[in-house]
């Protein structure tokens, strides 16, 4: 008989029994360990890993599969356009790096689904939860007008939402922020600055958060007395192109601020006034919302409310593991806290007299 020298064969013949025998514990305590049993010592571990390590053996997935009823791969749906995914530079990316970070520490694998407008919402829905190739899903971006979000009250796996869901949805888990105190706490900035006239660029209002900034930007007037005027109230779609025509309405209508549901619709406003010859913040202050790298560089900078974009990925899928594993066993609703970052754009600089006036209001309040 010609003996095998190929590592590669030798190491697939390796077995559980194989590795318990040179670890000194039994096969079912390797399973354990290779199935990241909670039940197992650290000490037991750690001996056990040194050993898998030092003869490379690697698990037969399909066999683990068929044990722990898990397949290590978890499913991440963005029902939105891949053009509004590719046109957000920064928000997307780093909520898929918080998530992608997590999953990778424990040796989880991501898939990724994202919903254009010619998708059957029938077949898409089948393609990612009945074919059991995941063993839990993050559903980001929501979208209220999306029939595949309507079909997630079916959903009998592991599942964590990345904004506050709609009715339908509120037995699952989700992570998100305060988007109506956030909102709310800059447009009262805006007011104690002495703008009166302040206007609000919306984000897409299928989408809770920009629904909930809206009713933020409302509260904040309603607490200071003042009306709140249809008509300063434009309805974007959280691009940048949407800030810019926003503004241009706005403007017609004479507004001193505006307050934009996110800082790509900012930029889009400064693009708007700069055209116009408007100056910022003197003429028109100008807040944010997000607090993206560009924020800080635009001219003038921009103030705006800073979230926990990547945190946010992360915490939910640290919550969506917990559940797969068993971890967490209750529906968990988490709030971020957000803070809003003071920079030139709403002119709190000129009432302090100074040309490069910054301050950070936190969460608690100003």
């Amino acid at each position: 008989m010609t003996e095998n020298t190929n590592p590669q064969d030798a190491r697939r013949a390796l077995n559980l029994e194989d590795i318990g025998a040179k670890a000194g514990v039994s096969r079912s305590t390797v399973s354990r360990v290779i199935n990241n049993d909670p039940n197992v010592s650290d000490a037991t571990r750690i001996k056990v890993m040194r050993v898998i390590d030092a003869m490379g053996y690697v698990p037969n997935l399909a066999a683990r599969a068929l044990v722990t009823r898990r397949t290590q791969v978890v499913g991440v749906v963005i029902p939105q356009r891949l053009t509004t995914i590719f046109n957000e530079p920064y928000y997307f990316p780093a909520l898929l790096h918080g998530i992608s970070t997590v999953f990778n520490a424990r040796d989880y694998s991501m898939m990724l689904w994202v919903e254009e407008d010619n998708h059957d919402p029938q077949r898409f829905y089948d393609r990612i939860v009945r074919n059991r190739l995941i063993d839990g899903l993050i559903v980001a971006s929501i979208s209220q007008k999306s029939l595949f979000v309507t079909k997630m009250a079916e959903v009998d796996m592991p599942l964590v939402l990345t904004e506050r869901p709609p009715e339908a949805l509120a037995h699952h888990s989700y992570v998100t922020i305060d988007n109506l105190v956030a909102a709310q706490r800059a447009v009262t900035h805006l007011i104690r600055l002495g703008r009166r006239k302040i206007g609000h660029i919306t984000g897409d209002m299928t989408n809770p958060d920009a629904n909930e900034r809206l009713e933020g930007y409302r509260a904040a007037l309603q607490d200071a007395g003042f009306a709140s005027d249809p008509g300063l109230i434009v309805e974007g779609n959280f691009s940048r192109q949407s800030g810019y025509h926003g503004a241009k309405v706005l403007l017609a209508r004479g507004v001193d601020a505006v307050f934009a549901a996110n800082d790509q619709a900012a930029l889009g406003v400064l693009d708007a006034l700069h055209e116009s010859k408007r100056r910022v913040p003197e003429d028109v202050a100008v807040v944010g919302f997000d607090d993206l790298p560009a924020a800080s560089t635009s001219t003038p900078s921009l103030t705006s409310v800073r979230q926990p974009v990547e945190d946010r990925g992360s915490r939910a899928a640290q919550l969506l593991l917990d559940t797969i594993e068993g971890v967490e066993r209750d529906v968990r609703h988490v709030l971020l806290p957000t803070e809003l970052v003071i920079r030139q754009s709403c002119g709190a600089h000129l009432s302090l007299g100074t040309s490069r006036g910054r301050l950070t209001l936190v969460s608690a309040g100003e």
